[in-house]
């Protein structure tokens, strides 16, 4: 089987991760690096692969396999749309769009095309949440009925001041970090139909919130509660807990979400199952069986190329589709909403 010829658009700081990702896969190639910038010259020199400004000089003299778009939130649907009309299949990094209208755009022309487009929410790739699914769907925890996740880290003082934007509304946690967490709980729980949500910026001070308390309303009936904060010495967070990047440390004996049923409960990713043996026989003063299931860890990111190439060669459909990504932006604009007017938003369903 040839090799898939794969363009990356963007070469800053996610960008240069795929393209090593490409370069490092066995079942593709990098056939050319998108962006006008002189850094993004220097690597394209350096890797000795052609450089374009555009997409639209790319399409107009080599016709690649597939695209990443690794650019601004603003250029993702723009250049998605450029894929389509060029009939490329294109993974696009979260989110989707900067702005919902701008998303709902998309998801329209991407139903009207068999150009197939994958968004990049790469931990729906990781084979630790395949494996909480699993558990859930096969009804080891009963009929959820309450989850609790928190994404509780600390960002230095370096990060704020290398991009003061981030200080300012729209450069807070909960539009530059929440859309993950949203992916994880949707793919393990279901739709959110409902949320409220509370902000504050009292530990920093800046314009911005720095922590945030939510609830979750799921199209099932089960309710969560989600604690956000980019000001919180803690531990509690995926990139923490997973051990899945290793840019990050590691503490196993912590968790950041605990999904509960009316048969037992799960944590993730410390995969520790606690259930009731038999379904005639639950009380608070029975006993839990507990067991702690075997994990397997891989690289989500090498996952999700894997898979984009898969759906370029028509073998598998996007694990995360178009409507997956607009419903992720969906649900962080209610929270945004929530925090706002202090009340109780519906999220849209399609």
């Amino acid at each position: 089987m040839s090799l898939l010829r794969i363009a990356v658009a963007g070469a800053g700081a996610i960008g240069r991760v795929h393209i090593e990702q490409i370069r490092a896969s066995l079942e593709c190639q990098l056939a050319a690096i998108v962006d006008p910038s002189p850094a993004a010259a220097e690597l394209a020199a350096l890797l000795e692969v052609p450089l374009f400004t555009t997409l639209e000089a790319l399409f107009a003299e080599r016709r690649p396999d597939g695209v990443i778009l690794a650019t601004p939130n603003a250029l993702h649907v723009p250049q998605a749309l450029a894929c389509l009309e060029a009939r490329v299949p294109a993974l696009v990094e979260k989110p989707l769009a900067h702005a919902l209208p701008e998303g709902e755009r998309l998801l329209a022309a991407s139903l009207a095309c068999d150009t197939p487009l994958l968004v990049g929410h790469h931990r729906a790739h990781s084979p630790i949440l395949a494996q909480a699914r699993a558990v859930i769907a096969d009804g080891l925890l009963g009929n959820l009925v309450a989850v609790m996740g928190t994404a509780l880290f600390y960002k230095p003082d370096e990060y704020f001041a290398a991009g003061p934007w981030r200080t300012q509304v729209g450069g807070g946690p909960i539009l530059l970090n929440l859309i993950h967490e949203i992916g994880n709980l949707r793919s393990l729980c279901g739709e959110i139909v409902a949320v409220q949500a509370m902000a504050s910026h009292a530990t920093r001070g800046f314009e911005v919130e720095d922590t945030v308390a939510i609830t979750l309303r799921f199209a099932s009936g089960a309710l969560g509660n989600f604690l956000l904060s980019d000001a919180a010495a803690s531990s509690r967070s995926w990139e923490q807990t997973s051990q899945e990047n290793a840019t990050y440390s590691h503490y196993d004996d912590e968790d950041c979400y605990v999904i509960t049923g009316t048969f037992g409960q799960l944590s993730v990713p410390t995969m520790r199952l606690k259930r009731f043996g038999a379904a005639e026989d639950r009380s608070w003063w029975k006993p839990f069986i507990c067991e702690q299931l075997p994990q397997d860890r891989d690289d989500p990111l090498a996952r999700q190329l894997a898979h984009f190439c898969q759906v370029i060669r028509g073998q598998a459909q996007p694990l995360v589709s178009v409507l997956d990504g607009l419903q992720n932006l969906r649900v962080v604009e209610a929270i945004a909403q929530a925090c706002r007017s202090h009340e109780l938003v519906n999220v849209p369903l399609e």
